[in-house]
């Protein structure tokens, strides 16, 4: 083969290889500014018994519903994050009210923190659909009692817990 021909080959690898490394390095950047830009709520159940899970969509509704109000106004995930670390013992005090009230005296472990969390596709009004990618996200997370069952979780910032007033729920067979 003729050295210009060589030229050209290695020319052509060097060219693909280059974008090849751009697309990545903009994929990586765009996962990094989606985990950074969401607060997501994620509730794990004292354990897999029938009457801990619905144990855990009550703590769910509540806490959807009574705290829903916190967020309302927030415009970032940083304000949204701040909002739930402000309002953490609220936050708790509302499960262990509904955990207390259907009898249990399992506590309820809240704190805001980074939670791995698979890939997820919300359904949003109009057939559009928002997917989250595998990753370390900022969560409001509720663990129930020893948190060894099955957890819940959605979007608190932007708001996709709320879809049409409805709460988003995740196929509860997807692990983490």
């Amino acid at each position: 083969m003729p050295k210009v021909n060589l030229m050209r080959v290695f020319g052509v690898i060097c060219a693909a290889a280059l974008v090849l490394v751009t697309a990545v390095s903009y994929i990586s950047w765009q996962v990094n500014d989606i985990e950074d830009s969401v607060l997501r709520l994620h509730i794990v159940a004292n354990s897999d018994s029938d009457e801990d899970q619905a144990l855990k969509l009550k703590v769910r509704d509540e806490v959807v519903d009574r705290c829903g109000f916190l967020f309302e106004n927030c415009v970032s995930a940083e304000q949204s994050i701040k909002t739930a670390a402000d309002n953490i013992g609220f936050i708790k005090y509302v499960a262990e009210q509904v955990i207390t009230e259907n009898g249990y005296n399992y506590d309820a472990d809240c704190q805001v923190t980074q939670c791995s969390f698979p890939t997820k596709q919300y359904e949003r009004p109009g057939d559009s659909v928002v997917s989250l990618p595998r990753g370390e996200y900022n969560a409001l997370n509720i663990k129930i009692g020893a948190a060894k069952g099955k957890n819940w979780w959605c979007v608190m910032y932007p708001p996709l817990c709320f879809v049409d007033g409805v709460a988003s729920v995740p196929d509860e067979t997807d692990e983490l």
